[in-house]
């Protein structure tokens, strides 16, 4: 078995079989133009600056301190108001102001009432609305916790964690992260207030995004560009089933109270909007399994080098299965996670079950999860071929000239034909079936 494992390591020196990190030149035909259309397309759709329109605001937000709370008996004439406002406590504030043109003043203000109502006690950092022309009189309304702090807190306590576990690797995806946000907070959102498409900036920014997140975080290597590519080819699958599905379903995008004022204040199309957000939303799953498809398909190929594109291939797939149906989950769960008040509601209403599904909000996180899926399950098999067949040429044999060899006696090994040099690899994926 020694002499069968030193014959085969001397056969992959010579035939050059063993994988390497070369990004292939026929990644690059595709991958240049695509870098070059998302930066052009940046350039183009970048906000020239974005009209103000005049929005309805209620007053100033203006930061304070809680000092003291005092709770007192609701008087007897403010029970049927009470009631309505569904308010138990009574009583009085003290708050001393913290920003604005009140810095440094102490006002007292009512303790909230009401579902949702904050509730406070002395030393809580708060938020207050100031609306001098009030008809009650009171400039003053106790609106929120202040909770920049705290935010703050748990952001650093995330950015330590990243940074312990992943170390150079975590601080680039940090980077990388921070690179996300400008893109969506400078150009995506004031894109869209600017006028243009909602879809041919979030594909732009879904693709500059995954460009330098990427390869930022993972480096430039023929992996990370195998992800990239199978990124990309998921995401127009994912565009042109998403707006199938919204013209199919005939949802206009208008469907709670914030798309409804949205509409109303600016000249946005609002499917439009919803496309991109099924877009966004779908590039954060979908980037995930690409380079784990190929992380997966690469290791498997330097353990077994002399493995070809279909045995690859099929055993990059029983892991993207395997992977998928968990993503899959994970997927739909973080919709339903974020509708289940909405749930909720509609489950107490106890309307009939067709009314449910078929109503404009329910459809929509219905078209969204059944998109994402689809483009989900799309990116297995494209990433999947994509790293089987860029992984490495065919190997070319060159056989060391040798003289005429004494023969020998076989060895077992030889004898029963167990060498590594077989197809078959010693210990097949059989687990993975």
């Amino acid at each position: 078995m020694n002499e069968a494992f030193e014959k085969h390591s001397d056969s992959l020196k010579h035939s050059h079989t063993v994988a390497n990190d070369a990004v292939p030149r026929a990644a690059l035909w595709i991958l240049i133009p695509a870098a070059v259309i998302t930066a052009l397309g940046m350039v183009l759709l970048w906000p020239q600056g974005v009209e103000d329109t005049e929005v309805e605001t209620f007053g100033e937000e203006i930061k304070g301190h809680v000092l003291s709370v005092h709770e007192t008996e609701c008087e007897p004439i403010d029970a049927e108001l009470n009631e309505q406002l569904q308010a138990t406590v009574c009583g009085d504030v003290v708050v001393r102001l913290t920003s604005g043109e009140f810095d440094g003043e102490e006002i007292i203000v009512d303790i909230p009432s009401g579902p949702g109502a904050p509730e406070v006690a002395a030393g809580d950092d708060v938020i207050l609305m100031h609306t001098p022309g009030s008809m009650s009189g009171q400039q003053f309304h106790l609106i929120d916790h202040d909770r920049a702090s705290a935010l703050w807190a748990l952001v650093i306590a995330f950015a330590l964690a990243v940074v312990a576990f992943g170390r150079w690797k975590g601080v680039r995806s940090l980077v990388g992260l921070g690179f996300t946000f400008a893109v969506v907070l400078l150009f995506m959102v004031p894109a869209v207030l600017d006028g243009s498409a909602p879809i041919l900036v979030a594909i732009v920014g879904a693709s500059a995004i995954m460009l330098v997140s990427l390869y930022l975080t993972h480096g430039w290597n023929r992996t990370t560009t195998v992800a990239v590519l199978g990124t990309l080819a998921s995401l127009v699958i994912t565009v042109l089933l998403a707006e199938a599905a919204v013209s199919i379903a005939s949802l206009n995008g208008v469907n709670d109270e914030n798309t409804t004022n949205l509409a109303l204040q600016y000249p946005i199309d609002m499917s439009g909007l919803l496309l991109a957000g099924i877009l966004i939303g779908a590039l954060g799953v979908i980037d995930d399994v690409t380079v784990s498809q190929a992380a997966t398909v690469d290791e498997v190929a330097k353990a077994n080098p002399r493995w070809g594109p279909a045995r690859l291939f099929k055993s990059g797939m029983r892991v993207g299965r395997d992977h998928l149906t968990s993503v899959v989950n994970t997927l739909v769960l973080a919709y339903a996670g974020a509708s289940l008040p909405l749930l909720v509601l509609i489950a107490a209403a106890g309307r009939p079950l067709e009314q449910v599904l078929t109503s404009q909000t329910i459809a929509t996180e219905i078209v969204r999860a059944v998109a994402g899926t689809l483009g989900l399950i799309a990116a297995v098999p494209i990433t999947t071929w994509m790293a089987a067949a860029l992984v490495r040429r065919p190997p070319k044999e060159t056989k060391p000239k040798e003289k005429d060899p004494k023969p020998k006696r076989p060895g077992p090994a030889e004898e029963k034909n167990e060498t590594w040099d077989d197809d078959e690899s010693p210990y097949p994926p059989s687990h993975l079936r």
